[in-house]
C-alpha cells in the first residue's frame, strides 16, 4: 500500500497490495527485536547495528532498485549502515511485523492544505492477519512494554535495571528509585510511585520501602540458585515448576471447566427457547409484542454467553499451554550458566515482575519484607 515495503519485507510478486516476507533480510528485524527483548534500548542497539555494519533500509533499496542514488552513490560506506534511534523505534513499533497493517494514521488538514497531521490512536484503524508475521505477538508485546517503562539514566549516569519490572504489591504502581545522601553515607532505595507523588492520604498506599543493597543481592541468589538447577538437572527444575503451579493450575481448570459446561448447557437452552418462541409466534399463539419482547432477551443473553463461552476456552487454552512456557523458560535459564551480576538483558528475558511489599517490625525491632518474584511464562514458582 505504499511505495516502498517495510525492512524485512517485498512487495508480494503476485497479489497486489500485499506483503510477503523477504527471506534475504528479514534477519535484521529478527536482530532487532532480539536485542530489545533482552533489555537493549533503542540507542544500543543503534549502536550495535552500526558496529555490526547492518545495512539501513534506505541502502537496500538503493542497491536493490537504484533508489535514493543521491544520497548512497559514491557515498562512503558508512552511510550504508547509518542507522539512527527514530529509525530503530519505529521498526519497534510497526505492527506491520506481527502481520497487522494499520490505515487512517494521518490525513490533510484540509482540502486546501495538504499537511499531514497525525490522527490519534482511537481513530486507526486496524486490519489483523494481513501478511505473514515476522516477530510473534508474544515478543512484540514484552518489547512494548519495555519501551513502556524505558530505562533512564540517574544523575549520576547509571541506568537502573529493575526499571520496569519492580512493582508496589498494593497498589500495582512501578516503584521509583531513589538516592539517600548523608554527610557520612549514601545508598539507594526504591519507593512505591503512587505514594511517593501522592503522600499516603491521597495515594490509599504507602512506602513500600526497599534498598537497592538489599534487593539486588536476594534477586541475584534467586537466579544464581535457579540457574544452578537448570544446569545440574533441568528436567528436575521443569519438574519442580510444574509442580509449583500444579495445584493453581488444577483449580482453575476444574472451576473454569466447569463453568464452560454450564454456559454451554445455559446457551443451548436459550436456542430451543428461542425456536419455540418463534414458532408460538408463527402459529399466533403469541401477540407480535410479546414475540419481540422475548426475543430481545434471547437473543441478548444468546450474545452474552457465546462472549462467555469464548472466554472461557481461551483460558482453558491458556492455562493448558503452560507445560510449554516452563519448558521455553527452562530453555531460557539455560542460558546463563553461572551469572555473578544482574543485568537488564538477565532480568527481562527471565522475570516478569518483582513485587515488593510493605515492610512489617516485630515486637523485638526486626525489620521483614516480603518480595515475589514472578518469572516470566511460569509466574511465582517459590
Amino acid at each position: 500500500m505504499c511505495t516502498y515495503a517495510p525492512l524485512g519485507y517485498i512487495k508480494h510478486p503476485e497479489k497486489k497490495n500485499a506483503l510477503a516476507v523477504d527471506e534475504e533480510y528479514k534477519w535484521i528485524i529478527e536482530k532487532i527485536f532480539d536485542l530489545a527483548f533482552h533489555g537493549n534500548g533503542s540507542g544500543k542497539i543503534t549502536k550495535i547495528l552500526r558496529d555490526e555494519k547492518v545495512p539501513t533500509a534506505g541502502y537496500l533499496n538503493y542497491i536493490r532498485y537504484g533508489t535514493f542514488a543521491h544520497i548512497y552513490k559514491d557515498a562512503p560506506e558508512e552511510k550504508s549502515y547509518a542507522w539512527n534511534c527514530n529509525a530503530v523505534k519505529c521498526i519497534l513499533k510497526d505492527e506491520t511485523y506481527i502481520g497487522n497493517t494499520i490505515h487512517n494514521k494521518q490525513t490533510n488538514i484540509s482540502y486546501k492544505n495538504k499537511k499531514k497531521i497525525r490522527k490519534p490512536k482511537e481513530e486507526w484503524l486496524r486490519i489483523e492477519g494481513t501478511h505473514e508475521a515476522i516477530i510473534s505477538k508474544e515478543v512484540f508485546e514484552q518489547v512494548q512494554r519495555q519501551i513502556a517503562s524505558r530505562r533512564r539514566e540517574t544523575k549520576d549516569a547509571t541506568t537502573q535495571i529493575f526499571a520496569g519490572i519492580i512493582k508496589c504489591a498494593d497498589c500495582g504502581y512501578a516503584m521509583s528509585y531513589g538516592t539517600n545522601s548523608t554527610k557520612k553515607k549514601k545508598w539507594n532505595y526504591y519507593c512505591c510511585t503512587n505514594y511517593r507523588q501522592l503522600g499516603k492520604k491521597h495515594s490509599g498506599c504507602t512506602g513500600h520501602y526497599i534498598r537497592y543493597d538489599v534487593l539486588y543481592p536476594y534477586v541475584l541468589s534467586r537466579i544464581q540458585t535457579l540457574c544452578a538447577e537448570a544446569q545440574f538437572d533441568d528436567e528436575k527444575l521443569l519438574e519442580k515448576i510444574l509442580k509449583a503451579t500444579d495445584k493453581e493450575r488444577n483449580s482453575a481448570n476444574k472451576r473454569q471447566n466447569t463453568e464452560l459446561k454450564k454456559a454451554e448447557r445455559r446457551k443451548n437452552e436459550v436456542d430451543r427457547l428461542f425456536m419455540k418462541l418463534y414458532e408460538d409466534w408463527s402459529s399466533e399463539r403469541i401477540s407480535e409484542y410479546n414475540f419481540n419482547m422475548m426475543s430481545q432477551k434471547y437473543q441478548a443473553e444468546q450474545e452474552e454467553l457465546s462472549e462467555k463461552i469464548e472466554q472461557l476456552k481461551q483460558a482453558i487454552s491458556e492455562q493448558e499451554q503452560n507445560v510449554t512456557g516452563a519448558e521455553k523458560w527452562v530453555e531460557l535459564i539455560k542460558q546463563y550458566a553461572h551469572p555473578t551480576e544482574l543485568t537488564a538483558e538477565l532480568l527481562n528475558t527471565l522475570i516478569e515482575k518483582i513485587v515488593v511489599h510493605e515492610a512489617e517490625t516485630d515486637d523485638f525491632g526486626i525489620r521483614a519484607q516480603e518480595v515475589e518474584i514472578y518469572y516470566r511464562f511460569i509466574g511465582k514458582i517459590d
